[in-house]
């Protein structure tokens, strides 16, 4: 699959699969580390969902944890961040100076929830920092789910509505679609592990039920445009004060990445993280 290709199909379809971007070995090496990391972390998350839901927000769904800034964990993952199909393709969409927005862990219990319909950072308008709606029709951020578990109806591959991208708005605002019912046109992202699902964050997406009685394990990597602000979404801001803080919104509220980290990556990934790096 070219450049070309997968560009021409998030274009069109919002999203596409790009396979065999990490080896299997390696793959179940980090599926295994971010399923160790996610016993140690998941009170963390616990305690972070419950933060949010006391202010009156809609938090994540029940039986997914959700870890944050995971490269500070598992930086042995950077590497596969400069494959050239994935990054080339975000260069293609966003410009040649794109950034890592963020970089978390995924982990789906069997048998977890379904999730709402969404659109992701900068889209979701429950967020305190979103891009108000109608959207322009311009892809201004990517999201990617690296697949650590293959991903099929059985083990809940991601749920998304094809072409949604292309709307002004979507379920988390106004537009008078329940975002808790099935949607007529919905369908799973299935890829292999190893695979990367790369979409336009305005895709309509949503979390699945997992029923193969094993974890499903990803994780999440956004990218972003040099000139979007990504301040809102990462503590100790000036932006992240202002718009979150002080207003008891909602954010994901990143943790900066820490120096030494920032320096054992790779000198083609740290251009990526640059922005983020403990001053």
């Amino acid at each position: 699959m070219t450049v070309e290709t997968i560009t021409r199909q998030i274009k069109e379809e919002g999203y596409c699969v790009i396979e065999d971007v990490i080896p299997s070995q390696a793959a179940n090496h980090l599926r295994e580390s971010l399923l160790r990391i996610t016993v140690g972390k998941r009170s963390l998350a616990e305690r972070r969902e419950a933060e949010i839901k006391a202010k009156g927000h809609r938090v994540g769904t029940p039986g997914v944890t959700n870890i944050l800034m995971l490269i500070h964990e598992t930086p042995e993952f950077a590497p596969y961040l400069a494959d050239p199909r994935v990054l080339g393709a975000a260069k293609a969409l966003l410009g040649p100076y794109v950034r890592i927005s963020s970089a978390g862990g995924l982990v789906n219990t069997s048998g977890n929830a379904r999730g709402y319909w969404h659109a992701d950072w900068p889209f979701n308008q429950t967020n305190a920092s979103h891009i108000p709606t109608p959207y322009p029709d311009a892809i201004m951020h990517l999201t990617t789910i690296w697949m650590l578990s293959p991903f099929n109806a059985q083990t809940g591959g991601t749920l998304m509505v094809p072409g949604s991208h292309r709307e002004s708005s979507n379920p988390t605002g106004d537009n008078g679609v329940d975002r808790d019912a099935p949607h007529p046109y919905e369908v799973h992202a299935t890829g292999e592990l190893g695979s990367v699902l790369m979409c336009d964050s305005r895709l309509w997406h949503a979390v699945p039920p997992n029923r193969s009685g094993q974890p499903r394990v990803a994780m999440s990597i956004g990218y972003a445009p040099w000139w979007l602000n990504l301040n809102p979404e990462m503590a100790g801001t000036p932006e992240n004060e202002s718009m979150v803080v002080e207003t008891g919104g909602k954010s994901a509220s990143l943790p900066p990445l820490r120096r030494g980290v920032y320096d054992s990556l790779p000198d083609n990934i740290k251009p990526l993280f640059r922005h983020a790096v403990r001053r």
